[in-house]
């Protein structure tokens, strides 16, 4: 089973992520954490509005990996090949990528999306929070849930929608783990 978080920065996947990782009904899956921040620091690259071709094709073949790696495994993804689809949209929209690379974010995501069990998007409600690396520019944020809306109504993306306390989040998931007779 492949069950991701996607949705804007600074809006809580990680710590959901984390949250779930010291959950005893996760203790089956495989955890991969945030592909941007490994891209950046494995490969020195530059992310956020910075993100060029280069970066967008080692995060979009970072999506191809993960699944590669954990196609029969259960794994809990930080983050899926949505993410990589809306951010590669941003950066073209910027003119920041070529066309060709943001076609191949299309295509890959054409081929990975009916592969994810699971996704459950992270609604913008939390407040930016600068931790060094995640962009807190608001117009940046806020262009990029407009493309995430725009990308999971385009395609009819099966989110379950996270809001509400960390409480509020975690019981949303726990339900729909549970329809999947996970952890219990």
């Amino acid at each position: 089973m492949i069950i991701s978080f996607t949705g804007a920065q600074s809006t809580g996947k990680s710590t959901l992520f984390n949250e779930c990782k010291k959950d005893g009904r996760f203790n089956k899956f495989n955890y991969e954490p945030e592909i941007t921040r490994y891209v950046k620091k494995k490969y020195n690259l530059t992310i956020n509005e910075g993100g060029d071709d280069i970066t967008q094709l080692a995060i979009l073949n970072r999506h191809m990996y993960n699944y590669l790696e954990y196609r029969d495994k259960d794994v809990l993804l930080d983050r899926c090949i949505v993410d990589g689809l809306v951010y590669t949209s941003y950066q073209y929209s910027k003119g920041k990528v070529s066309q060709e690379v943001s076609e191949y974010a299309t295509f890959l995501f054409s081929k990975l999306i009916d592969k994810i069990d699971i996704i459950f998007y992270t609604e913008p409600e939390i407040p930016l929070v600068d931790d060094g690396e995640r962009s807190v520019n608001v117009e940046f944020r806020d262009k990029v849930v407009e493309l995430f809306e725009e990308a999971i109504n385009h395609f009819e993306i099966p989110v379950v929608r996270l809001s509400g306390s960390m409480k509020e989040r975690m019981t949303t998931i726990y339900k729909t783990i549970d329809k999947f007779n996970y952890g219990k």
